[in-house]
């Protein structure tokens, strides 16, 4: 046999292999990294244009607040905390976490007053008042 045909056959063999691994780990990086970011980006996407006045939302940096006004596609005022001087317009990939008031979860009475009386009870930390004991 002669040496070229040999060679040539291992070097073709060897490009196959390099080229069969390339590709294996390029798909593992397509399916472990890019297209999970995309799906995450068009779940960011659809929760941007879904923010109407009157959510709750948190930022960000981790302030709670309420959505006064969309002014625009990438702006949205909003106001934080009981004083209604404090309304702040941001930019909606500032948001973090939405909450629309329909979603808001409703509690009945008497699991309220059940947790008020512990409450009473045990203090602010869950430790029992000195009064109790």
């Amino acid at each position: 046999m002669d040496y070229l045909t040999l060679l040539t056959k291992t070097g073709s063999n060897g490009t196959t292999v390099i080229i069969f691994y390339v590709v294996i780990l390029v798909a593992f990086f397509y399916f472990m990294i890019i297209r999970p970011q995309k799906k995450q980006n068009a779940q960011q996407e659809e929760l941007m244009k879904g923010i109407k006045p009157g959510d709750s939302i948190m930022t960000t940096s981790g302030f709670y607040g309420v959505v006064i006004d969309v002014t625009d596609d990438e702006t949205v005022i909003v106001e934080f905390g009981n004083n209604k001087n404090c309304r702040i317009p941001m930019h909606k990939k500032a948001i973090a976490e939405v909450e629309s008031p329909a979603d808001a979860v409703v509690t009945n009475d008497a699991e309220e007053e059940k947790v008020e009386e512990t409450t009473k009870k045990k203090g602010l930390f869950g430790k029992a008042k000195k009064d109790d004991q």
